[in-house]
């Protein structure tokens, strides 16, 4: 007990002077009568701090950085999340932008033909026997079967079947298609058909040929095409843009030209179309067509300069002349 109280007793006291002498260097300051104790508690304890720092510090480094792993990975994968975000942001804008330019070009082909279209886009290509692809607009949007299909450039076929919300399109270049033309310059008609998928892309092979009804009538490699139109605008409008005359072929005791056509539409790269959901009121004929791109510029004949005899040679001439 005595032990005891005797401890209590030297603590208190111990406490006591320490807060004494803490009150007497801190209101010192520089001039405190304890600055010389201070810098010698300094000296003798501060190299056994610096190790108990060295020591414990990555101790406690590493400890922070357990605990703090989880939090880390979370935001490494939350801003991974948002820059994939913006990457598909960025590609999406490219996007929209490339289609808004096809559909405002596919705007003004309808408009110069007066055609009235719903304007779609090509969600899936067929993978059977038959050049078909798949359009996001149906009956709901008031497509129905045996409309025209075309693009910005030119014809891309008719429609063969109905949903509520997409639409199956047979292609123009399809071995099945046929489809009622006109020449651009003679007027002369004929008949376009496919050739199937072996005419696209294919070493300079044509995805289609016209069929001249009149075996006498001119036929020349350059001559554009559109559409001659349907008893009824169905399933194809008239005037629409098919393509130009690639090569002809020679007749072989026929009564008819064969011609290799090079198509407007680009059928391999068919994103943005137009269903004609009614016909122009009158035949646009020709309007349709893209202007004839400008031929280019005949170079200019060179003239040599002309050579002026040396003085020599002059007077040498002129004396031989008076002798």
């Amino acid at each position: 007990m005595n032990d005891t109280r005797r401890t209590r007793s030297v603590l208190g006291a111990l406490i006591v002077a320490a807060l004494v002498l803490i009150t007497v260097d801190y209101r010192g300051g520089e001039n405190s009568p304890l600055r010389g104790l201070r810098d010698l508690g300094a000296a003798v304890f501060g190299p056994v701090e610096r190790a108990s720092a060295a020591v414990v510090r990555p101790v406690g480094n590493t400890f922070d950085a357990i605990t703090d792993a989880p939090d880390q990975r979370r935001r490494a994968e939350r801003l991974e999340r948002e820059n994939q975000r913006l990457r598909e942001r960025i590609r999406a804008g490219a996007i929209d932008a490339g289609r808004a330019r096809q559909l405002d070009r596919l705007l003004g082909t309808a408009g110069i033909g007066g055609y009235k279209i719903v304007a779609a886009q090509v969600i899936s290509a067929g993978q059977g026997f038959e050049d078909t692809v798949t359009l996001d607009v149906g009956s709901s949007s008031g497509v129905r079967r045996d409309m025209t299909v075309m693009s910005a450039d030119g014809l891309v076929g008719r429609v063969t079947r109905v949903g509520p919300a997409t639409a199956t399109v047979l292609l123009a270049t399809d071995a099945a298609s046929s489809v009622g033309a006109r020449l651009e310059d003679t007027k002369e008609i004929g008949i376009v058909t496919g050739r199937g998928r072996r005419g696209l892309g294919d070493g300079g092979a044509t995805p289609m040929r016209f069929q001249l009804l009149d075996a006498n009538a001119t036929l020349k490699v350059g001559q554009r095409l559109v559409t001659l139109g349907s008893q009824g605008d169905s399933p194809y409008v008239p005037g629409v843009p098919i393509g130009v005359v690639d090569r002809i072929d020679r007749p072989e005791g026929g009564l008819s030209r064969t011609a290799h056509i090079r198509p407007f539409a680009r059928f391999t790269s068919l994103d943005v179309v137009a269903v004609v959901v009614a016909p122009p009121k009158s035949d646009p004929r020709d309007a349709v067509l893209p202007p004839r791109p400008a031929p280019p510029p005949s170079p200019s004949p060179t003239v040599s300069p002309s050579v002026s005899p040396s003085p020599h040679k002059t007077v040498k001439a002129k004396r031989k002349r008076e002798g």
